[in-house]
C-alpha cells in the first residue's frame, strides 16, 4: 500500500509538472491570438488580457481577403504534396532495401547519406543555387521541389529503416513459404505493417515544407511565388511598417491546417515514432 501511494504520489507530481510545462509553452501562442484580435498595431501592452479590450475581426478579414495568403497558402501546398509523394516514393523502397538486404557498401552508402544530411543547408546554397541555374529551375517551384526531395528523401530512409528493422524475419519467412511473390510480400504485408513509420514520415516531411524559409525565400522570388514562410516575414519586414495583429493572424490562419492533419494522425504519430525509434 505504501509503495502504491508513493507511486500515485509520484505519479501525480509528475503530471502536475507536464501540464505546468505545457501552460508556459502554451503563453506565446495565447499571446499571438490575444495580438490577432486587437485593432491597435500594438505588440506589447502594459495590460495583458487573452480578449483585448479593442476587439476586432478586421486583421483576420485582411489575411484572407486583403493580403495573398491565400496564394501562398496554394504555392506551399503544392510543394509540400508534390515532396511528399515523391520523397515518400524514393525513401520507402529504399528504406526497405537498406533494412531487409545486406549488399556490399551497404553501411558505408547510409553513412554517407547521414553525413550529408547533418551538413547545415546554409552551406550548400551557392552551389545548389549554380546548379538549379544551368538547369534553368532556380526560381521555380519544381527546382524548389527537388531541393526538398534530395534533403527529405534521406531523412525519410533513416526514419523508416528503423521502423523496417523492428518488423520481424519470420513473417517474410512464412510469407514466402505459402507463395508469396516479392511484389505481395511489400505491398500486402510490409507496408501495411510499416504504415505508423510512413505516416509520421509524411508528416514530418510535411512540416518541415510548410515551415521552411531559407531555401524559398532565396530560391523564389516575387510575391506571387512566394511559400508561407516567406509571405509570412514580408508581412512584418519591419516593426515600423509591418502589422503585428495581421502577422499574428496569418501566423494563426497558416498554422491551423497542420495541427488539424497532426491531431488526425496523433496515434500513428505515437507509435510510428516510439516503435521505430527502437533499432533506428
Amino acid at each position: 500500500m505504501k509503495k502504491r501511494k508513493k507511486n500515485a504520489l509520484r505519479l501525480g507530481l509528475l503530471n502536475i509538472f507536464f501540464i505546468a510545462v505545457c501552460f508556459v509553452c502554451m503563453i506565446p501562442i495565447i499571446y499571438v491570438f490575444s495580438v490577432s484580435f486587437n485593432a491597435q498595431n500594438s505588440l506589447l501592452s502594459t495590460k495583458f488580457s487573452i480578449i483585448p479590450e479593442d476587439f476586432t475581426l478586421r486583421n483576420y478579414k485582411a489575411v484572407l481577403f486583403d493580403e495573398p495568403v491565400l496564394l501562398w497558402f496554394k504555392n506551399t501546398a503544392i510543394m509540400s504534396v508534390a515532396t511528399v509523394v515523391l520523397s515518400l516514393v524514393v525513401a520507402v523502397p529504399s528504406a526497405y532495401a537498406f533494412s531487409s538486404f545486406r549488399f556490399k557498401g551497404r553501411k558505408q552508402i547510409l553513412y554517407i547519406l547521414l553525413i550529408l544530411n547533418a551538413f547545415p543547408s546554409i552551406l550548400s546554397m551557392f552551389a545548389i543555387y549554380k546548379i538549379l541555374s544551368s538547369m534553368q529551375l532556380a526560381h521555380t517551384k519544381m527546382g524548389l521541389i527537388i531541393v526538398y526531395i534530395g534533403t527529405m528523401a534521406i531523412f525519410g530512409i533513416w526514419n523508416m529503416k528503423g521502423y523496417f528493422d523492428t518488423i520481424p524475419s519470420g513473417i517474410s519467412e512464412a510469407a514466402t513459404v505459402d507463395g508469396a511473390n516479392d511484389y505481395k510480400l511489400v505491398t500486402k504485408i510490409i507496408l501495411p505493417l510499416a504504415k505508423p513509420s510512413i505516416i509520421v514520415t509524411a508528416i514530418m516531411i510535411l512540416i518541415y515544407v510548410w515551415n521552411e524559409y531559407i531555401f524559398s525565400i532565396i530560391f523564389m522570388t516575387g510575391s506571387e511565388n512566394y511559400t508561407l514562410a516567406a509571405g509570412l516575414y514580408s508581412l512584418q519586414a519591419s516593426e515600423m511598417s509591418g502589422s503585428w495583429p495581421i502577422f499574428s493572424a496569418a501566423s494563426l490562419v497558416v498554422s491551423f491546417p497542420i495541427l488539424v492533419i497532426f491531431f488526425i494522425f496523433q496515434k500513428h504519430m505515437i507509435s510510428g515514432l516510439t516503435v521505430g525509434g527502437v533499432k533506428g
